[in-house]
């Protein structure tokens, strides 16, 4: 069994990194920014090594990251209600500049006419929006009046939208494309929407486990070092830098949605190309 607390071997803090449950390029980015706070800490914090884990838990398994698995941090959306009746620290400073909540539809390419012609918000709310079981998306899509068609998870949702079980289903622009090489595009018949574009706050930060305060510093001094530095941008430019026009955001038809789970300091996040 792992330790509740990180250990040290030979000087050097070992940090139990829990990396599944989520795209390729989320897990690349990530882990480089976690790497990036250890390492611009060490001089006040010691050592470290990261042993980062990748095992997939299926719905709301994932919950229990911390109280059963024993994980010591990972990063998730603020606001998590997976989380909501187990204890944890949040590290409430955004990593990916909430390019997680710009919402990009792939669907059926057999689709492109209806989703270019659905111009209307009662038109878009109509067309059903496949999710995986627990993720917070459909409660966010059902409070602003969007059709949903909760089930499966992450593995089978590409069969269902091949199989006309909902219309689309959507992903943040910061993976929507890693998503369809590595995952929709093993489907015939399936393309990235180029017309709309889903809005709400969404922004990544890391949980910490709660018994792990000195970490939780740790990670608070570091993130905050390196926004300060210009490394976390650098870091954010390295993977997203051209993503504006490669996803074509400015030209897209934008729906701004209200997500009622996000805490209130997170709330009044708009989109704003021009800080991406």
């Amino acid at each position: 069994m792992m330790s509740e607390l990180p250990f040290q071997q030979a000087d050097t803090t070992i940090v139990n990194f829990w990396n599944g449950n989520r795209s390729e390029i989320r897990q690349d980015y990530e882990r480089e920014v976690l790497n990036t706070i250890l390492s611009a800490t060490i001089s006040d914090f010691g050592s470290f090594e990261v042993s980062e884990n990748i095992d997939e838990y299926p719905g709301f398994e994932e919950s229990f990251v911390f109280s059963k698995k024993q994980h010591h941090l990972f990063v998730t959306i603020a606001g998590n209600q997976k989380f909501k009746s187990e204890d944890m620290i949040v590290i409430s400073k955004p990593i990916a500049k909430n390019l997680l909540g710009y919402r990009i539809p792939i669907i059926r390419a057999t689709d492109v006419d209806k989703f270019k012609s659905a111009a209307t918000l009662s038109e878009i709310q109509l067309l059903k929006n496949g999710i995986p079981v627990s993720w917070s998306d459909a409660t966010i899509l059902r409070h602003n009046g969007y059709e949903v068609a909760e089930a499966g998870d992450f593995d089978d949702i590409f069969e269902r939208l091949v199989q006309n079980k909902f219309d689309y289903t959507a992903f943040g622009a910061n993976e929507v494309q890693s998503v369809f090489k590595n995952r929709a595009a093993k489907q015939k018949g399936l393309v990235i929407d180029t017309h709309l574009m889903f809005f709400y706050p969404f922004p990544l930060v890391f949980y910490v486990n709660p018994n792990m305060p000195e970490l939780a510093n740790r990670i608070e001094v570091g993130l905050e070092a390196i926004i300060n530095s210009g490394e976390l941008d650098s870091i954010f430019n390295s993977y997203y830098a051209n993503i504006v026009e490669e996803l074509g955001l400015a030209k897209r038809q934008v729906f701004l949605l209200d997500n009622p789970l996000i805490p209130e300091e997170f709330s009044d996040l708009k989109p704003n190309l021009k800080k991406l």
